[in-house]
């Protein structure tokens, strides 16, 4: 399956510089497969190596931090001499080890060019409590996030659909009908299926038949963020409280004002007790946190206030998972609260995708505004509804206090221009790219 970040892994390649490149990111989002296919189609030799399992290899680095000592006994455990010129090395689940990362410094710093790639969880790297110090700035760091809806329509072969979607978002102008109900229907199934490769494997090879998709896949991969809340931490006590924030976000999410409260973890809980979980969830790539700001002025991040926030899943398939939302509920359209819910979650991990920083704004009444994204064209802000049902004054009031010079609706309802207001269907979200500064 085709993904955008192989552009990243291009880039790097074309850059030609001694900067080993990390790629880290949650579990399952299929950093392992993607650099590996190109390794071996963009090298004329690569070799892997998993920290976690090749213990023998991982126990060099606690020897020497010399690049060539580092190899040369490689060399001597896989019994054959090296070429680094043309050689790639891959160094998988790195979180394992503290001072393989620390010998990227020493890699990067040697003038002999050497080709490093490595990966691993975002939970491990980031939380693992190092002693050293990360090799700042003599690495390439890159955040790898689940597939986008865009790529999922790449992965089904829906690529004039998608030529089609931006099209009409360039020219705001309606989808032929049938076309948009086919869009809509392929990203309802998406909010199911979600952005793991593997789900989305499955879901292929059902022949997109959602009925069919085995939705036990996206409920293990759940467990295994589970078990990793235990791996990562440093007693049981911690991970409890990881597990009961992470377990939380649905009820914060049911709530007409999303703002997370920790009186909802649990009765006795507050700030003190839970934020370290919380930035745990953040750093390990999660969760998504979309942080609250009140005055609408460039920049944004200035202005924020970080003690107001609203929390999101990663993936839309393990927000409805673990709600256990059901199949037909999506697909027929119900009409439940939740919904809502389901489908600004789904706006956020998209947004967060195309590293457009999450910012909401609410007046000092009852008026909210989902997402705020700073353009070309100044400050946007974006309403999401998860129907054709669009009534709802806090757009107005936004649009009539701040003067943007448009804003934009994500609903079900077609491509449109109106008092203003740019109408965008759900599934052309990942179109907003192009406004991002």
């Amino acid at each position: 399956m085709k993904r955008d970040f192989e552009n990243v892994l291009y880039l790097w390649k074309t850059m030609n510089l001694n900067k080993p490149l990390m790629i880290i990111g949650a579990r399952q989002i299929g950093k392992t497969y993607l650099i590996e296919s190109f390794c071996k189609a963009n090298f004329d030799n690569y070799l892997y190596f998993n920290l976690e399992k090749d213990k023998e290899i991982a126990e060099i680095f606690e020897d020497t931090l010399k690049p060539e000592e580092i190899i040369r006994k490689i060399e001597i455990r896989l019994e054959k001499t090296i070429d680094v010129s043309s050689t790639v090395f891959f160094f998988d689940e790195v979180q394992v080890s503290e001072k393989f990362i620390t010998s990227l410094k020493y890699f990067c710093e040697s003038k002999i060019n050497y080709r490093i790639i490595c990966a691993g969880s975002l939970l491990g790297v980031k939380l693992n409590r190092f002693n050293s110090s990360f090799p700042v700035g003599k690495v390439e760091l890159e955040y790898m996030h689940p597939m986008s809806f865009k790529e999922f329509l790449s992965a089904l072969g829906q690529n004039m659909l998608l030529e089609e979607i931006f099209y009409h978002y360039q020219n705001m102008t309606s989808m032929p009908n049938d076309l948009h109900e086919k869009a809509l229907m392929l990203y309802k199934h998406y909010l199911i299926v979600g952005g793991m490769p593997e789900a989305i494997n499955n879901y292929i090879e059902c022949g997109g038949d959602i009925v069919k998709f085995n939705r036990n896949i996206v409920k293990s991969i759940v467990d295994m963020y589970i078990s990793d809340m235990n791996k990562y931490t440093l007693n049981k006590n911690e991970s409890v409280k990881i597990e009961k924030v992470y377990l939380s976000i649905p009820k914060e999410l049911a709530k007409e004002n999303k703002k997370f409260q920790y009186k909802l973890i649990e009765e006795s809980a507050c700030k003190r007790k839970f934020e370290t979980a919380l930035d745990w969830l953040n750093s390990g790539g999660i969760i998504l946190s979309c942080y609250y700001t009140d005055k609408v002025e460039i920049p944004l991040k200035v202005y924020l206030n970080r003690d107001i926030f609203k929390v999101y899943y990663s993936d839309a398939g393990i927000l409805n998972s673990i709600c256990d939302v059901g199949v037909n509920d999506i697909i027929n359209d119900t009409n439940f609260v939740f919904k809502e819910a389901i489908a600004e979650n789904y706006v956020a991990e998209e947004l967060n995708t195309m590293a457009i920083p999450l910012i909401y704004w609410r007046s000092k009444g009852d008026a909210e505004i989902d997402f705020l994204i700073t353009t070309n064209d100044g400050i946007i802000p974006i309403e999401v509804k998860a129907s054709n049902r669009i009534q709802s004054k806090s757009l107005q009031i936004y649009m009539d206090k701040y003067k943007p010079k448009y804003g934009i609706r994500l609903s079900t309802k077609n491509f449109g221009y109106e008092n203003n207001i740019k109408s965008i269907p759900l599934y052309a979200t990942f179109c907003l790219s192009n406004l991002k500064r």
